[in-house]
């Protein structure tokens, strides 16, 4: 049996020039927040490699997160799937169907044992033994007992498979857990994990998380939460075009006011970007274009735990409105230098949360405390 072909190989065989290679890895570099030097580092190391097997497994979710990852654009879903992985198993993707898939799932993971990646979609429910999500005649933790132990690292794609997600909300009637749950109670074995969360996850963090581990052949740098500081190392507030408006304390009251049309600050209806980490406001959605904030709407907080049982979508985060409504009401009395006093006080407490990278509530934010 011949050996199998390098990336390096297969591109050229495709006519990719080393230059057009180059650009590729340049591009994958910035997306990592990596050195432009690591773009020659990411070449070499990638035209040697062979192409990485991928298991990717769907269990209590919607299909948000991969329909999600059919829309990455940098890189691409054709680019990830055709350059750089080997997509051995998933069932939505797939060809295949019913035992010939269960077939391609056991030999994907026999042929690359201790080698593939297992991305992993979905929470995994527990009440009554699993039955509310079966595969196959399977519950979804049999199937994860079986697969985890053979893989060389795990990435948990969503916020359920993350941390329970819509499932586990309350009243949780399936007993959703995440991945990362069942490796802490010895359910499955553990394994490198990663989270990627979001409801669904942006599609360049997906498919960048993923050329980060071949590329490098190691996990980023994890939070607190096991999610890649690259994409998850500040808040949406931290990067939003409209965070001027709230350190000028000018908000929109309604949807259709004209703050709204100004673009002010959406904190007074329910944004909870300050206190939610992710990449949104700087890779953005649909190829780059937009993100939820810039389309007029608050963010929803989808890639922090327990995102839905944390209160309304629309209601203010809890915070002192005096304080707030002082500094603004100083800011038209005064002019630009109590706003700007306002903003500094909020940069600098930003930056303290930041460096311990813990998560600021909206009533510290306006205090002077610090995290």
């Amino acid at each position: 049996m011949s050996e199998p072909r390098t990336l390096g190989e297969e591109l050229a065989q495709r006519g990719v020039s080393r230059r057009g290679f180059l650009k590729y890895c340049a591009t994958l570099a910035s997306i990592m927040a990596l050195p432009p030097s690591m773009a020659a580092v990411m070449a070499d190391k990638l035209a040697r490699a062979t192409r990485q097997s991928v298991v990717y497994l769907s269990f209590q979710e919607c299909t948000g997160c991969l329909e999600s990852l059919t829309r990455s654009h940098s890189p691409t879903l054709e680019g990830l799937l055709f350059d750089l992985i080997s997509l051995d198993f998933q069932e939505t993707l797939f060809a295949a169907a019913g035992h010939a898939a269960e077939e391609a799932l056991a030999k994907a993971m026999r042929d690359n044992s201790g080698k593939f990646i297992l991305i992993v979609d979905g929470s995994v429910p527990l009440k009554d033994g699993g039955v509310y999500s079966t595969i196959a005649g399977r519950t979804n933790l049999e199937i994860l007992k079986e697969a985890v132990p053979h893989a060389a690292a795990v990435i948990a794609v969503g916020t359920c498979a993350s941390f329970g997600g819509l499932p586990h909300a309350n009243p949780n009637p399936t007993g959703a857990v995440s991945v990362g749950e069942l490796m802490d109670k010895g359910l499955v074995a553990r394994k490198p994990l990663i989270n990627v969360s979001g409801c669904p996850p942006i599609p360049v963090v997906i498919s960048g998380v993923v050329a980060h581990f071949l590329t490098l052949g190691t996990l980023p740098e994890l939070d607190g939460y096991g999610r890649p500081k690259v994409f998850f190392g500040d808040t949406i507030h931290d990067r939003c075009y409209r965070r001027p408006f709230y350190d000028q304390g000018k908000f929109a009251k309604t949807f259709d006011d004209e703050g709204a049309r100004n673009g002010w600050c959406l904190y007074e209806l329910g944004c909870k970007g300050p206190t939610t980490y992710n990449a949104c406001a700087t890779t953005k959605w649909n190829g780059g274009v937009s993100f939820p904030i810039e389309s007029g709407h608050g963010c929803l907080g989808c890639s922090e735990p327990d995102f839905w049982d944390a209160g309304s979508f629309y209601a203010p985060l809890p915070a002192p409105r005096l304080p707030l409504s002082a500094a603004a009401g100083a800011a038209i009395a005064v002019g630009v230098a109590a706003g700007a006093a306002v903003g500094f006080a909020g940069v600098r407490k930003h930056k303290m949360a930041k460096q311990a990278h813990v998560k600021l509530t909206a009533d510290e934010l306006e205090s002077g405390k610090k995290p």
